[in-house]
C-alpha cells in the first residue's frame, strides 16, 4: 500500500498540474505533491529498516537498503525543490520568461519526473528500469528547453541526442544481459528480475556478462554524466530552469549511478574479478580530472557547477568501483551529501542569477551584501562541496582517499590532484562573487529560505555526527553490494 501511495501521489499530481499548472495555488499543489510523497518514502524506509527487504506487487516492485536510502534521498530533495520552485517560478512568470503553458508543462512535468525516478529505484524489473530511465530522460528534455530560446532548445536538443544514444547502449547490455540470464532462469519476465538475477550471478555466462557491461557503462554512464560522455550535462544545467537544474545535479545521476552499481554487482558475481569496478575507475578517475580543469574555464555560474557535478559523480563511480566496505560507504555517503549540498548551491546560484539577471560570473557581485542569505549560502555551499571540514562532503571523500591509499596508491595522486585543482577553480571563482560592493544593477529579492538552510544544516550534522540509524542502513547497503 505504501509503495502504491508513494508512485500514485506523483503521477496524480502529475496530471492534475497538466491541467492547472498555471493557477495561483498550482506551486502550492506541487508542493504538497511532493510532500506526500517524501512522507510515504520515508514510511517505506521505516519497514525496511526494522523487517529487512521486501517484495511487492507479484514480484515487480523490490526494495533494500539500497534502494529505499537513494528514495528517500529523491523524494526529500524533490520536495526542498518545489518549496524553492515556488518562488523562483513565480518570478519567472512575472518576468514573462515563462508563459501561461510553460508554467502548467513544467509542474506537470516536475511531478512525472519524481515518479519516473521513483519508479527506476524501486521496479524489480532491468527491463523497466530501463524505460524509467527513458521516462525521466524525456520529461526533462522537455524541461530543459522549457524558456524556448534557441540556445535553450540547442541544449535540449543535445540531451535528447547524447541521452538517447546512451540509453540505446543500455538496452542492448540489458538485452545481452537477459541472454546470459535465460539460459540459467528460463525464458520470460523471470529472467529480467533483480532479485533472481542475484541469487544466481555466479552462474552467468562471465564473458556475456562482461560485454553487457561495457555498454551498460556506457549507457548509464551518460546519464550519469561521466566524461567523455558528459557533453550533455552543462548545457543542460546552463539553459534549463534553475530548479531543474537542481534535480539534474542532485537526483537523475544518482538514479544513474544506481543502476551502473546494481548491474556491478551480478558482474562481479559471474566473473569472480573485478573487472566491472576497474572499468568503473577508469571511467570516474578521467571525469574528476577533466572535469576538475574545466572548472577553471567556465564564464556562466551554472556551466561551472554542472562540471563541479561531473567530478562528483566520477569520485562516487571511481569508489563503488574501487569496491571494499570503505569505499562503499564512502561512496554511498558521497551520493548523499552531493545531492544536498548541489541542490542547495543551485538555489542560491539561481537566485544570484536574477538578481542580477545574468548567470555570467564577471557580472555577478557584492552578495552578500546584496541579500546574506544567497551570499553566504553560496559560500557555505561552496566550502561544503570543495570538501571542507566538518561538512559531510569531507568525510565522505575522507574515507574514498583513505581506501584508494590502502587498495590503489598508485591512484592516490592522481584522485589528490583532481580534488586540489577542484577546490582552487571553486574558490577563485566564487570568492568575488560573494565579496565587494553591491553593482548598481543587482535587483532585491525575496529568496526562499527554507531549502538552503535544511540542506546546509544536514550536511554539517553529518559531517559532525553520523545517527546510529543512517550508519547501520549504509552497512546493511555495503553487505549488499559486496
Amino acid at each position: 500500500m505504501t509503495l502504491l501511495i508513494l508512485l500514485g501521489t506523483s503521477f496524480l499530481a502529475a496530471i492534475i498540474l497538466a491541467f492547472v499548472g498555471d493557477r495561483r495555488y498550482a506551486a502550492e499543489i506541487n508542493i504538497l505533491g511532493s510532500t506526500a510523497t517524501f512522507i510515504a518514502g520515508v514510511a517505506l524506509a521505516v519497514h525496511v529498516y526494522l523487517d529487512g527487504p521486501m517484495i511487492a506487487g507479484g514480484k515487480f516492485f523490490f526494495v533494500d537498503a539500497f534502494s529505499v536510502y537513494l528514495t528517500v534521498l529523491t523524494a526529500f530533495v524533490s520536495m526542498t525543490t518545489a518549496i524553492f520552485s515556488r518562488r523562483y517560478m513565480r518570478r519567472e512568470r512575472e518576468h514573462g520568461r515563462v508563459g501561461h503553458w510553460g508554467m502548467r508543462f513544467y509542474h506537470a512535468m516536475f511531478q512525472l519526473f519524481i515518479f519516473a525516478m521513483l519508479l527506476a529505484l524501486l521496479t524489480n524489473n532491468v527491463g523497466v528500469l530501463w524505460i524509467a530511465m527513458e521516462l525521466a530522460t524525456l520529461s526533462t528534455v522537455l524541461l530543459v528547453s522549457l524558456y524556448r530560446t534557441p540556445t535553450a532548445i540547442e541544449a535540449a536538443w543535445k540531451y535528447f541526442i547524447l541521452c538517447g544514444v546512451g540509453i540505446a547502449q543500455a538496452l542492448f547490455g540489458t538485452v545481452l544481459l537477459y541472454f546470459a540470464a535465460e539460459k540459467v532462469l528460463g525464458e520470460g519476465g523471470e529472467a529480467l528480475l533483480w532479485t533472481n538475477l542475484s541469487q544466481v550471478s555466479t552462474q552467468l555466462e562471465p564473458t556475456v556478462l562482461r560485454l553487457a557491461f561495457v555498454f551498460l557503462m556506457v549507457g548509464y554512464g551518460t546519464k550519469v554524466g561521466l566524461v567523455p560522455l558528459h557533453n550533455w550535462l552543462p548545457d543542460a544545467h546552463s539553459e534549463g530552469p534553475t530548479p531543474i537544474s537542481a534535480v539534474l545535479s542532485g537526483l537523475l545521476l544518482n538514479i544513474a549511478l544506481y543502476a551502473l552499481v546494481r548491474c556491478k554487482v551480478l558482474v562481479d558475481g559471474s566473473t569472480g574479478t573485478n573487472q566491472a569496478g576497474n572499468l568503473m575507475m577508469g571511467f570516474g578517475l578521467l571525469s574528476i580530472l577533466v572535469a576538475a580543469f574545466s572548472l577553471l574555464r567556465q564564464k556562466d555560474i551554472k556551466r561551472m557547477f554542472a562540471y563541479s557535478s561531473i567530478e562528483h559523480m566520477g569520485i562516487a563511480t571511481f569508489a563503488f568501483g574501487l569496491g571494499g566496505p570503505i569505499a562503499t560507504f564512502g561512496a554511498l555517503l558521497h551520493m548523499l551529501v552531493h545531492s544536498l549540498t548541489k541542490s542547495s548551491i543551485f538555489f542560491t546560484v539561481g537566485h544570484a542569477s536574477q538578481m542580477h539577471e545574468t548567470q555570467e560570473m564577471e557580472k555577478i557581485k557584492g552578495l552578500i551584501r546584496g541579500n546574506p542569505l544567497v551570499g553566504w549560502g553560496l559560500m557555505l555551499g561552496v566550502m561544503a562541496i570543495v570538501g571542507m571540514p566538518p561538512f559531510g562532503v569531507f568525510t565522505s571523500e575522507f574515507l574514498i582517499l583513505t581506501a584508494t591509499m590502502k587498495d590503489a596508491a598508485l591512484l592516490a595522486p592522481l584522485l589528490l590532484l583532481g580534488l586540489g585543482v577542484a577546490f582552487a577553480a571553486l574558490f577563485r571563482r566564487v570568492q568575488p562573487m560573494v565579496a565587494g560592493a553591491i553593482p548598481l544593477y543587482q535587483k532585491p529579492l525575496k529568496a526562499a529560505h527554507i531549502p538552503v538552510i535544511l540542506h546546509m544544516v544536514l550536511v554539517l550534522i553529518i559531517g559532525l555526527y553520523m545517527p546510529n540509524f543512517l550508519s547501520r542502513w549504509f552497512h546493511t547497503a555495503v553487505e549488499l553490494l559486496k
